[in-house]
């Protein structure tokens, strides 16, 4: 299978990239932490096989001192739950739950466990968190979006 790039769809539809961003916009307007918002555009990548996003994201949290071990063990997370705060598992839930939507739906448990975690503007700005990574994920896979170059190393 070839990796090449299939198609640059932000140059190539500027508006689309418009209207992607301004659902980012929309998830970021709120009090959600950038930490939480990080492990969850994260862990949809990890599920979607997004490298380009998991690249960025991953780039991101460790640039806002997120914990490389956190990083490491996200994939198996539930392995290793004293990593997370009970606010961070929902999400995590919640994340896998929307992003595989069409195997079972998003559960009552699971959204009672985000609805335990998070107020109703919360949770609204977390579906809309979720909704839009995997959007990016989605738009990045299907284009074989190539990956950014290595950016220098510090000597």
């Amino acid at each position: 299978m070839s990796h090449q790039q299939r198609l640059d769809i932000w140059q190539v539809d500027p508006a689309a990239l418009q209207a992607v961003l301004g659902m980012e916009k929309s998830a970021h307007r709120g009090s959600l932490e950038n930490s939480l918002l990080e492990l969850v555009k994260i862990r949809a990548s990890q599920l979607n096989g997004c490298a380009w996003c998991l690249d960025m994201h991953n780039r991101d949290a460790a640039a806002e001192g997120e914990s490389p071990r956190r990083l490491y063990v996200l994939a198996g997370w539930r392995e290793a739950p004293e990593l997370y705060t009970p606010r961070e598992q929902a999400a995590l839930t919640m994340t896998e739950a929307v992003t595989h939507v069409s195997q079972e739906g998003v559960p009552d448990h699971v959204w009672n466990q985000a609805k335990d975690c998070f107020d109703e503007k919360e949770l609204a700005q977390l579906l809309m968190a979720i909704a839009t990574i995997n959007v990016w994920n989605r738009m990045a896979v299907a284009t074989r979006q190539a990956l950014p170059d290595e950016p220098p190393t510090a000597d």
